[in-house]
C-alpha cells in the first residue's frame, strides 16, 4: 500500500503492508489503525490497483499493489 502525502503524515510511513478484502476494506483497516481522519482523507481521494484506476468497491486477493491517490481539484471539463 503507497500513500500520499497527507495520509503519510497521519501514517508516519509511506508503505504499509495492509490485510483487506477490498479497496475500502484496507481504508477500514487503516482508519481503525489511524483514526477516522485517516478514513476521511483517503475516501475524499482515489485508489490505484497495480496500476489502473480502481473504485473502493474493487475485490483484492492480496496480491496487488494498492495506491491511494490525493483528491483532485480545479480544472472544468469542456
Amino acid at each position: 500500500m503507497r500513500l500520499f502525502a497527507a495520509l503519510r503524515e497521519i501514517a508516519g510511513e509511506a508503505r504499509l503492508e495492509v490485510a483487506g478484502d477490498s479497496v475500502e476494506g484496507v481504508i477500514r483497516a487503516l482508519a481503525e489503525k489511524f483514526g477516522d481522519r485517516f478514513g476521511e482523507i483517503a475516501r475524499a481521494g482515489s485508489a490505484v490497483v497495480d496500476g489502473e484506476r480502481a473504485g473502493f468497491d474493487r475485490a483484492l486477493t492480496g496480491s496487488e499493489e494498492v495506491a491511494l491517490l490525493p483528491p483532485v481539484s480545479g480544472g472544468a471539463s469542456r
